[in-house]
C-alpha cells in the first residue's frame, strides 16, 4: 500500500508542480535508482532485466507508472533517474525540448533495429492495403478509424497531426486512443472475424507472433524511414552518470536485441509470467550478454558486478 501510495505522489507531482516527496529523492549513495514504466510491454521487460542486474548488484529499483511525457519531466526535475524507452524518430518532439537545454542526457541506443508504424493483419495487406497512400481507397471497410495506444503517446500524435492535415486523403478519419492492451484487444477481435482494421504496430512485441502483420510503406513523414526503423534510447537525469558512475555505467553497456524482448514479452503474454519471471528465465537460458552488460561494473559494496549477479540469478 505504502509504494502505491508513493507512485500516486509522484504522478501528481509532477502533474501539478507540487514540492518533490522525500521519499522520491535519489539517494545520496545512489543506492535506489528510480525509473519510468509508460505501461508497454517491451519496456517492462528491459525494466525487468534491468531490476535483476540492479538487484544482483546491490541496488534497489523502483519503477514508477507514467506516461511519457511525465517520465521526461521527472528526468528533468530529478524526481526519475532512467527512462529506458526513448523510441527515435517518434519521440523526437517531446524529448528535444528537455535535450536541446541539457536537461535530459541521452546516453545512448539500448535497441537497433525497432519497427514502429502503421500495420494491418496480412489479409488486409493480400486485399490491397501495403501503403498509407491505400487506406483512403478503403476506408468505409476500415470505419475511418486508426486505433492507436494510451492518450498523450507521441505516436498518437503524430497520427493526429496526420488526420489534421488531412494528409493521404484521410479527412473525415478519427484516432481512437486506448492502452495497448484494449488496442490489442480490438485487433483481436478484427483478426478473429477477419475484419479490417489498422493500427500501432511495432517490435519488439509478440503481437508479431501472433498474427501475421504487415507494416505499412509510406509513413516516414510521420514514423521514419524502412517502414518506422526505430531506435529505442536509454536517457536519464542530467546528472546522473557523474553522480553515480556505476551504475552510469551499467546503463550506458546495457543494450538489449529484438530477439531477446521478443521471448520475454511472449512469456508474460503467452505464459502469464511476471516480467521479472521472464527476464530472470531467459537470462538463465541466454546468459550470455551478462558479460558485456557488467564489464568494468562492480557491486555497490565495490565487489566484481559479474560474479554476483550471476550469484543472484543462481547461474
Amino acid at each position: 500500500m505504502r509504494a502505491h501510495t508513493a507512485v500516486v505522489a509522484l504522478g501528481l507531482s509532477l502533474a501539478i508542480g507540487l514540492p518533490l516527496p522525500t521519499w522520491a529523492a535519489g539517494d545520496a549513495d545512489c543506492g535506489t535508482v528510480n525509473m519510468s514504466d509508460p505501461g508497454w510491454s517491451d519496456i517492462a521487460a528491459t525494466n525487468a532485466v534491468a531490476g535483476l542486474l540492479l538487484e544482483g548488484l546491490g541496488y534497489r529499483q523502483q519503477v514508477q507508472n507514467l506516461s511519457v511525457a511525465l517520465a521526461y519531466q521527472g528526468l528533468k526535475t530529478g524526481q526519475l533517474d532512467v527512462f529506458l524507452g526513448n523510441w527515435m524518430p517518434a519521440q523526437r518532439p517531446v524529448i528535444e525540448k528537455y535535450t536541446r537545454d541539457g536537461a535530459v542526457k541521452v546516453l545512448g541506443a539500448n535497441l537497433n533495429s525497432a519497427k514502429f508504424t502503421l500495420a494491418v493483419p496480412d489479409y488486409v495487406a493480400q486485399g490491397g492495403v501495403k501503403d498509407f497512400a491505400d487506406l483512403a481507397k478503403y476506408a468505409d471497410r476500415f470505419d475511418h478509424k486508426i486505433y492507436g495506444i494510451a492518450p498523450g503517446a507521441p505516436a498518437n500524435q503524430n497520427i493526429k497531426s496526420m488526420l489534421d492535415k488531412q494528409d493521404f486523403n484521410l479527412g473525415g478519419w478519427s484516432l481512437v486512443e486506448s492502452s495497448e492492451s484494449g488496442m490489442l484487444a480490438q485487433v483481436a477481435r478484427a483478426v478473429g472475424k477477419q475484419q479490417w482494421i489498422v493500427f500501432l504496430g511495432w517490435e519488439p512485441h509478440a503481437m508479431n507472433t501472433h498474427y501475421k502483420l504487415t507494416y505499412l510503406s509510406g509513413g516516414d513523414r510521420y514514423f521514419g524511414p524502412n517502414y518506422g526503423s526505430a531506435t529505442v534510447n536509454t536517457v536519464t537525469r542530467r546528472d546522473f552518470a557523474a553522480q553515480c558512475p556505476n551504475t552510469g555505467r551499467l546503463f550506458t553497456q546495457l543494450t538489449f536485441s529484438v530477439d531477446l524482448e521478443n521471448r520475454i514479452i511472449k512469456r508474460v503474454l503467452d505464459d502469464k509470467q511476471t516480467p521479472a519471471q521472464a527476464a530472470a528465465a531467459e537470462l538463465k537460458l541466454h546468459p550470455g550478454p551478462l558479460d558485456r552488460w557488467l564489464d568494468g561494473v562492480t557491486t555497490r559494496e565495490g565487489q566484481p558486478g559479474l560474479a554476483a549477479v550471476r550469484r543472484s540469478l543462481k547461474l
